[in-house]
């Protein structure tokens, strides 16, 4: 590929790896366009967020389609993943450690199965202290690593599928196609909550957007080998 090509748009579908923060990911593919085409600046993008301990789909944009990226955010995202039960966190996932224990032999498979149904549709999510978002200035994260209580306002989101994929407690394994704006984390703690046995997300994997598939994304290692050959 040339620089004009680059320069006028591409669109790749990147699998993320674990413990890669987005932002990894767009700086990774940057430096290696600057470094081969001996660049001060060039124009990268993703379409986004997913936390570190997630993997899978990240739509990055080079060139003149990053101005197509409020595009691909707005579509829906479809996630797998494994609840945890009988535990929360502060994080929503594995980011920090157990806070609080809960009592799980009340829980069956029918209750997990009906509390799974309750949540498909429209409602009002409750984003994660340990986020991204913006308040008084600060990110969400950078408070709640001081300590410092926030008031955090709900979000209006919509669940369009909640497939419980397997059970094996305290595990649970789920699939999930949810609207713009919609935190698994979140989703993870209120199901924990409404099943009065808390829970936290344990492991998450995007798999698609939109109609895009995380089955035909590269690896970063495929962006750095393609790159190398031009």
């Amino acid at each position: 590929m040339t620089l004009e090509e680059l320069k006028s748009g591409k669109m790749l579908l990147m699998d993320k790896p674990l413990n890669w923060t987005s932002f990894d990911v767009v700086n990774k593919i940057r430096y290696s366009i600057l470094k081969k085409y001996n660049l001060k600046k060039f124009k990268v993008g993703h379409a986004g967020t997913l936390d570190p301990l997630a993997t899978g789909l990240l739509i990055i944009c080079l060139g003149k389609a990053t101005k197509s990226i409020e595009e691909y955010q707005a579509l829906e995202k479809e996630y797998t993943g494994i609840i945890t039960l009988g535990a929360t966190t502060p994080s929503y996932d594995l980011e920090t450690e157990i806070d609080q224990n809960f009592p799980t032999n009340h829980v069956t498979e029918d209750l997990i199965y009906k509390t799974a149904q309750a949540f498909i549709g429209k409602s009002w999510q409750s984003p994660p202290i340990y986020s991204a978002i913006k308040k008084n200035g600060k990110k969400l994260y950078e408070h709640a690593r001081k300590g410092e209580h926030v008031e955090i306002k709900k979000r209006p989101i919509e669940i369009f599928e909640f497939e419980i994929k397997q059970i094996n407690l305290p595990k649970v394994s789920f699939r999930a196609k949810v609207s713009k704006g919609t935190y698994i984390r979140s989703l993870a703690y209120d199901f924990g909550k409404k099943l009065d046995s808390g829970g936290y997300l344990s492991e998450l994997r995007r798999t698609k957007i939109g109609n895009f598939d995380v089955n035909n994304a590269i690896q970063i290692r495929d962006w750095l080998d393609e790159i190398e050959k031009y």
